[in-house]
């Protein structure tokens, strides 16, 4: 017979070796699946964009030193004189991913991009604007190629013209003339648009000085442009509704409980899912830090879970509160295709900033805005990556949503508690598991240009007979940067019953969003979703 201590041996390994191969604590019976598809990008991304040619723009600092994405031998390098770190710089900071094979491409920028803004214009193109230093007033664009056919494309920094005022941590939102307004940034509590006209300066905005406190909490404020041609902006713990045209306040509204919410206190926001008659809106708003962790640098101090969400158009808006399962802050709040929120990314202490904050928020949550108060929030599946700040996540065109950088140093560091992360994942919703494979449709025919109000058809296919009525979802393709992703906006289309149209294959007739105001002109993901089963989306250009 074996000695006792030899069997508690073999239990030490088997029990160990489970630890090592088996799956995570908790996580087997919770929706959603993760999987890693980039081991190293090269770069950590700070700020994170997709494409309409299904390609990723991936992006950081300039002055953040050596990264692990070297330019290939003849690639022209960076000259700056000004860089602390590197004068002649030869390392990518921007990286390209093809999503058809997870392949990566350096691209080149010139100026530094830290805490900076994007949004995409309505033929496709990325502009970005800001950053420190010598990026403070740089405007940027990157038109985006066709990677099978053309692979040259990549940043063009505007010499011919630059910011009214430098913006760093400012916030960019299309426009229902296809114009870009950049509202706020450090030290700069104006708006100012994109393109400028001529002579113009940037416009005072008061608000953003009344929301300023000694952290600074009105930074990255949350912009979503609203049904009635207004834009519902917030910061600190504050909310306006601003007309951009004559540049007054057209309502204010009551201040939201639980502190600030904008950087440095980390909390994000959404505008839930425009449909019907158009004629509502309602923002959401979750997490945050506790005010004063930031100053006293209290990377402990437990996060908040609660969230407020505000009907913007109401006769006599409130806000709504709820909590979510997990205290959470520098949480990413990505719109799916169904409607529904994924909330995902951050920490449950600490506040916004270079190493101060801890026990990373593992666990992504799924809020159901049509659940009744108190039953809105479902615990998904946990990731084994932390992602604290400058962390982003997006939603991808096939359904899946990225997950991309975590730099909480200010250099790049890896033998550390939580290192600079240059791996990328991919977070599967529940609505594409294995079992729901024959509900999910593939949308066969759309047009490739949609005008407002008009009627167009789309033909899907779908393995199991439909049940009910396939919608049709258009998602935006944010710039995601420091917790909010600005641009965000998801536009349900007026549908039909589906009509049989051959074998496992249905048409449905759409009505296209009635005016820009609802739909700035762009590119979006064009969603069809069948009982709660998106299919991959196809780009529409939204046009007058």
């Amino acid at each position: 017979m074996a000695p006792l201590h030899s069997h508690c041996f073999l239990i030490f390994i088997l029990l160990l070796l489970l630890l090592l191969l088996g799956p995570r604590p908790g996580s087997a019976d919770l929706p959603g699946t993760w999987e890693i598809i980039v081991p190293n990008a090269g770069i950590a991304s700070m700020h994170t964009a997709v494409t309409r040619f299904n390609t990723v723009v991936l992006l950081d600092r300039t002055d953040i030193g050596p990264t692990r994405m070297p330019f290939p031998r003849h690639h022209p390098c960076r000259h700056d004189p000004s860089d602390p770190i590197l004068k002649r710089d030869c390392y990518a900071h921007s990286v390209l991913l093809r999503l058809s094979d997870n392949s990566l491409r350096p691209l080149t920028i010139l100026t530094d991009t830290w805490c900076s803004s994007g949004q995409f214009l309505p033929d496709g193109t990325l502009l970005q604007t800001g950053g420190d230093l010598d990026g403070f007033r740089k405007i940027r664009k990157f038109v985006p190629c066709d990677e099978t056919v053309d692979s040259s494309c990549d940043w063009v920094e505007l010499s011919n013209v630059e910011l009214a005022e430098g913006r760093w941590y400012g916030t960019n939102q299309i426009l229902p003339d296809g114009r870009v307004i950049v509202v706020g940034g450090r030290g700069s509590n104006t708006v100012e648009f994109f393109p400028p006209s001529p002579g113009a300066a940037a416009v005072d905005f008061p608000f953003l000085v009344e929301t300023e406190d000694k952290q600074m909490d009105n930074l990255y404020p949350y912009v979503h442009l609203v049904p009635n041609g207004n834009l519902f902006i917030f910061a600190n713990n504050r909310a306006v509704l601003y007309d951009y045209r004559t540049n007054k306040i057209v309502r204010n509204y009551p201040p939201l409980d639980g502190g600030p919410r904008n950087y440095p206190s980390a909390g994000s926001s959404v505008m839930l899912a425009l449909e019907g008659d158009f004629s509502t809106a309602t923002v959401v708003v979750c997490g945050g830090a506790q005010f004063g962790a930031f100053i006293q640098r209290e990377i402990d101090s437990p996060a908040r879970g609660s969230c407020g969400r505000i009907s913007v158009l109401s006769p006599k808006p409130v806000w709504e509160m709820e909590d979510m399962p997990f205290g959470r802050i520098m949480g990413d709040m990505v719109m799916l295709p169904t409607g529904d929120v994924l909330i995902i990314n951050g920490a449950q202490a600490g506040t916004q900033g270079f190493e101060l904050a801890s026990n990373p928020c593992l666990h992504p949550v799924l809020y159901r805005p049509d659940q009744p108060l108190g039953l809105r929030f479902m615990t998904l599946n946990p990731s084994g990556i932390p992602r604290l700040y400058h962390s982003t996540a997006n939603l991808l065109p096939d359904g899946r949503v990225l997950l991309a950088g975590s730099n909480p140093h200010y250099f790049y560091k890896y033998s550390v508690q939580y290192p600079t992360e240059l791996r990328i994942e991919a977070f599967s919703p529940e609505y594409l598991s294995p079992d729901r494979a024959n509900l999910r449709p593939t949308v066969n025919d759309i047009p490739s240009t949609v005008h407002y109000g008009e009627s167009f058809e789309m033909l899907v296919s779908v393995t199991l007979p439909v049940v009910g009525i396939i919608e049709l979802n258009l998602n935006s393709a944010p710039f995601s940067t420091h917790s909010f992703s600005q641009g965000q906006r998801m536009v349900k289309l007026a549908v039909t019953p589906s009509v049989p149209d051959g074998p496992n294959q249905y048409r449905i007739k759409c009505t296209a969003p009635p005016n820009s105001v609802i739909a700035p002109p762009g590119y979006y993901m064009a969603f069809a979703v069948n009982q709660g089963v998106p299919s991959v989306a196809r780009w529409v250009q939204v046009v007058s």
